[in-house]
């Protein structure tokens, strides 16, 4: 998708976009909105460094240089595919070793991916969190939010997805994400201890294709045609596509059957 097309699905002009974001978000918030952007050009070009992603996008708000250290920080960087060990850079950026590659599943509770995606209505952005079991594609947990604040998106999805195990050990389950901060926040990082979690992140954002498929489907083949009007809307309509999603939507990676289905039988 062109970076104007991608403007285009998402209701805005180029300049509108960045107007919006000079005008009614702060600093954070802008870099959140921008961040989407950025993952949405690298589709298209993934080995684009970031001085030329920042002359595509070309954002008001933050220079060059800022542009070029934030999202190096944040992992964007163009890298040679290695192996690595969880470190922590100047930035207080973590990273966590990527566990799933070559993983063979054979049960429930080994592996869960996640990941953040937006919903717009009107001029308003709004967060939803999903946490899937990759092996039988039931979403586990999620969450709807007006802010990308950690205690806002992936604790209260995370909470949830443990609630929804009841009384399972989850003890060496394997949570998978991309680097996105909410994932490697102190406060997350203490409920996946807590449950003895281990976290796992990929080099790259496209090293989570499974939790970014589910982002599009439950926005494009639900909640978009349920045209929530509002925040409360949102909420609700998220909460049918989850339940519709698991409950009845076949899936050709597990028989043809939905993810309740699949667990029950299993």
């Amino acid at each position: 998708m062109s970076l104007n097309k991608f403007f285009t699905a998402i209701g805005t002009s180029k300049q509108s976009f960045h107007a919006k974001l000079d005008r009614q978000m702060s600093k954070n918030e802008a870099m959140a909105q921008l961040e989407l952007v950025v993952m949405e050009v690298r589709k298209d070009h993934p080995g684009m460094n970031l001085r030329d992603l920042h002359r595509l996008i070309a954002p008001d708000f933050v220079g060059r240089d800022a542009f070029e250290h934030c999202f190096q920080s944040m992992g964007y960087g163009v890298q040679i595919k290695r192996a690595f060990r969880r470190t922590t850079d100047s930035s207080g950026v973590i990273r966590f070793d990527n566990l799933i590659e070559g993983f063979e599943l054979d049960g429930v509770n080994q592996i869960w991916v996640s990941d953040i995606t937006y919903y717009r209505i009107g001029d308003v952005f709004y967060y939803i969190t999903f946490i899937m079991d990759l092996y039988s594609r039931l979403i586990v947990g999620h969450n709807v939010s007006r802010s990308l604040r950690t205690k806002y998106t992936t604790i209260p999805a995370l909470i949830k997805a443990i609630k929804s195990r009841k009384d399972i050990v989850l003890n060496g389950l394997i949570f998978h994400s991309d680097g996105g901060g909410q994932y490697y926040s102190n406060d997350f990082r203490k409920v996946t201890s807590r449950e003895r979690i281990r976290n796992s992140m990929g080099i790259s954002v496209y090293e989570n294709p499974n939790a970014e498929r589910l982002n599009g489907i439950i926005k494009n083949n639900y909640v978009r045609h349920y045209a929530p009007k509002n925040f409360d809307g949102l909420v609700k309509m998220t909460a049918k596509a989850v339940k519709m999603y698991n409950t009845e939507k076949p899936h050709s990676s597990i028989g043809k059957m939905n993810p309740v289905e699949f667990e029950n039988k299993k």
